[in-house]
């Protein structure tokens, strides 16, 4: 007969004491651990800043880098043909302005002159009295001069010309000299505004050249190879439409200036050519 006996277990139950007074003292052990960690990691980035800022400091500033595709680095670094053309086109834009300029005064000049010639010239009893009244440098003064001094030289062989066209003849003279004054510089002014932008496009066809040098030379067409050459084709290009327009513009505008102005002359040549005929010459 077999006995059995039965087995017992022991367990034994592990309590925690998780008393309020605890609870507060690992809580506030917990917060000071995360405080601390959060102060060495400030004054960790507060010193790295530090150094940053002293590094830079220490550091020489940069020097800034000159512009090697601007105007003064074409003329500096191009060829005596680009040169040439460039100083071309500046005479060409100087000459041109000067024209502009000085037309501009003369015909302010000649609106004056010819309001004072309807103001004072017939106020005078003769042509050369009221010839007088005007400015030596008028243009008007110059005709009327003409028609007296025509009817003064009437004498001889030139008698047998009738008055009415030998007067006609010498007042128109006068008239065409006016003209020619009027008209000087519109030749030069129509010249520039036709060829320099070729000239200009001259320029930019030997910038490409050099271009297409720099790559074969190079082997490779890197944009520092041709950044330049292309720069200055381009350039002298803006350059010969910055001459041309200009002088297109004040073509244009000092003929029809000019066109008024002649008006005025003849207007004044014909009442003049009028009292001559009519006086028989003794208005002179």
């Amino acid at each position: 007969m077999i006995l059995i006996q039965p087995l017992t277990f022991k367990v034994k139950i592990v309590t925690f004491d998780f008393s309020k007074e605890k609870l507060s003292h690992l809580t506030y052990r917990l917060y000071a651990s995360l405080f601390l960690a959060m102060a060495s990691a400030s004054s960790f980035a507060q010193t790295a800043t530090d150094a940053q800022v002293g590094a830079n400091a220490a550091a020489p500033a940069a020097e800034p880098v000159s512009n090697p595709y601007g105007l003064g680095a074409l003329w500096e670094t191009s060829d005596s043909i680009t040169k040439i053309v460039l100083l071309l086109l500046l005479i060409m834009s100087m000459g041109s302005w000067y024209v502009i300029i000085s037309k501009f005064f003369q015909n302010r000049k000649f609106n004056a002159q010819s309001s004072q010639t309807n103001e004072e010239f017939w106020k005078g009893k003769s042509i050369k009295e009221g010839a007088s009244l005007l400015d030596e440098t008028s243009p008007y003064r110059f005709i009327a001069e003409s028609g007296s001094h025509a009817v003064q030289t009437h004498v001889g062989m030139k008698k047998n010309i009738p008055l009415n066209d030998w007067l006609e003849m010498n007042i128109q003279s006068a008239v065409d000299r006016i003209q020619n004054q009027t008209q000087s510089g519109l030749s030069f002014l129509a010249t520039v505004g036709s060829t320099s932008p070729f000239v200009g496009l001259f320029g930019t066809v030997w910038g490409i050249y050099h271009a297409l040098t720099a790559i074969g030379i190079s082997g490779q067409a890197s944009i520092d190879k041709v950044a330049g050459p292309v720069g200055e084709a381009l350039i002298m290009t803006a350059i010969g439409l910055a001459v041309a327009i200009p002088a297109v513009l004040g073509y244009n505008w000092l003929a029809k200036a000019n066109k008024a102005v002649m008006d005025d002359v003849r207007e004044f040549s014909e009442e003049l050519n009028g009292v001559l005929v009519g006086s028989s010459g003794s208005a002179a």
